[in-house]
């Protein structure tokens, strides 16, 4: 608003303008290589022309091999004419189209894939319209989603589609950060001081590679392997003669040498917990340090989990036992919450809900077959394998959990039948009592009164004002 008023103060004075300027990315559509969408163009003494479009779609000729003519011209160039399913003038255009020029509409064939006339029956477009929902990393919000857009406003300005905006909703999804690790080379030296000691000596940081690296400690003889120039390295280290690294969060790139492998963490701690920790390192929208230290937090969880259906030695501890009132509680609580979560994109307080119900069921021993069976299917967007299996365990054959209904929330579970009164004498809280809520304020006065506790806080007084409210407190003034 002050930027717009501050034109209109220029142009009002009459020394300066308002425009508008727009920031476009260069669109360089052709590419010279096999893989694409062929151009439906031909040439015919040199000019370009349209193929008919009798003749669509073009498809891609049979080639000798996907790599350059010896002349620098593209792969395509290396067909022979007889492999064009149509083919007039002089030649095909050698040059295909990038891969954002299908994937800039791709969605809109989804809608009506078997059609054989247009890309996209009118009813069908009608009915589906817009994209619910798009998640992307910001490479696709200057890329896919740029394109997208330019093409369904051309597709609407022309009449073939009823909507202007390929997308109702976006989420931009934040940037997984890494963790890289640095060693400090003592300047014109093959010597490598460790992290504390570094102020002492003139050093150049350098990257090292992060599977070398526990808890920020060096693999001083891995290091030596790594590359040859190290071989002869020499360590200034700590007094426990470990040598520290230091450390700092940047993008995860091959050259800082910060890169994860999922595999790796996959092979260590199973798929499930690599998806969780992923969704629990922070908001969808929030770029986040990459630190595994906290991914046993989640493992243990999945254990803690497991031991619901398994004691230590292997033993099946699922029961057929109507639940309890408190395991019901802890279930459709996390129901309510799981679903919220859910609909907010919500990822990580979602796994910290599922901590907080294991944990209250694990307290309460709850081994029902009936409040397992629920939580398994809540847990398998977020767990799918392990889920899976336990929806096995649990013997509900045939089916998958991915297939089942998602657990209702119902209120009715949550409401409670009594409350812990802080019983207080002059605003001091003394003890506590556990009353029936369907007691009026006079009844849970007059059942505090009676009690022994009362009358040793009383220590033989009479009590100026008795106030209850019902359900939160209980304050005697002396």
């Amino acid at each position: 608003m002050a930027i717009k008023k501050a034109i209109e103060e220029i142009e009002a004075r009459g020394i300066g303008k308002g425009r508008v300027n727009f920031r476009l990315r260069d669109a360089v559509f052709s590419r010279q290589r096999y893989w694409g969408e062929p151009f439906p163009v031909y040439y015919e003494n040199e000019l370009p022309q349209l193929v008919d479009d009798a003749f669509l779609p073009i498809e891609l000729p049979e080639v000798d091999k996907y790599l350059p003519t010896e002349d620098g011209e593209p792969p395509l160039a290396r067909a022979e004419r007889s492999a064009w399913k149509w083919f007039a003038g002089d030649r095909m255009e050698h040059n295909t189209m990038p891969g954002w020029a299908g994937s800039s509409w791709y969605f809109l064939r989804y809608m009506d894939p078997n059609n054989t006339q247009e890309f996209a029956g009118k009813d069908k477009l009608e009915y589906w319209r817009e994209v619910d929902l798009y998640i992307g990393g910001s490479e696709h919000a200057t890329g896919h989603l740029l394109y997208s857009r330019f093409w369904t406003k051309f597709l609407y300005d022309q009449g073939f589609i009823p909507f202007d905006e390929p997308f109702r909703k976006m989420i931009n999804q934040g940037m997984i950060l890494g963790r890289s690790s640095f060693v400090y080379r003592v300047s014109h030296s093959n010597t490598f001081v460790s992290a504390s000691l570094k102020d002492q000596y003139e050093v150049t940081p350098l990257h090292v590679d992060i599977s070398l690296v526990d808890n920020d400690k060096l693999d001083i003889d891995g290091f030596k392997a790594w590359r040859a120039e190290f071989a002869n390295a020499e360590f200034i280290c700590e007094a426990d003669g470990s040598y520290l690294c230091g450390h700092e969060v940047e993008k995860m790139s091959k050259s800082k040498y910060n890169v994860q492998t999922p595999d790796e963490l996959v092979d260590k701690f199973g798929a499930d917990t690599l998806r969780m920790y992923e969704m629990f390192l922070g908001p969808l929208e929030q770029s986040k340090p990459w630190d595994t230290k906290g991914i046993n937090g989640v493992y243990n969880f999945l254990r803690k989990l497991w031991r619901l259906f398994y004691d230590q030695n292997g033993n099946l501890l699922t029961t057929n036992d109507a639940p309890n009132p408190e395991s019901l509680k802890t279930l459709h609580r996390t129901i309510k919450k799981i679903s919220d979560d859910l609909d907010r994109f919500s990822f990580n307080t979602g796994v910290s809900n599922f901590m907080i119900c294991v944990n209250e069921l694990t307290e309460q021993k709850c081994h029902s077959a009936q409040i397992l069976k629920e939580l398994s299917i809540l847990l398998s967007p977020y767990a799918p394998h392990i889920s899976e299996e336990l929806w096995a365990i649990l013997g509900n054959e045939p089916g998958t959990v991915g297939t089942q209904q998602f657990p209702v929330f119902n209120e009715a579970f949550l409401v409670e039948s009594s409350f812990s009164y802080p019983v207080s004498f002059n605003g001091k809280m003394r003890f506590k009592v556990d009353l029936s809520l369907d007691l009026t304020a006079k009844e849970v006065e007059d059942h505090v009164m009676a009690m022994p506790e009362t009358t040793k806080w009383l220590d033989g007084n009479a009590p100026k004002k008795v106030i209850v409210v019902h359900g939160r407190i209980v304050n005697m003034v002396l």
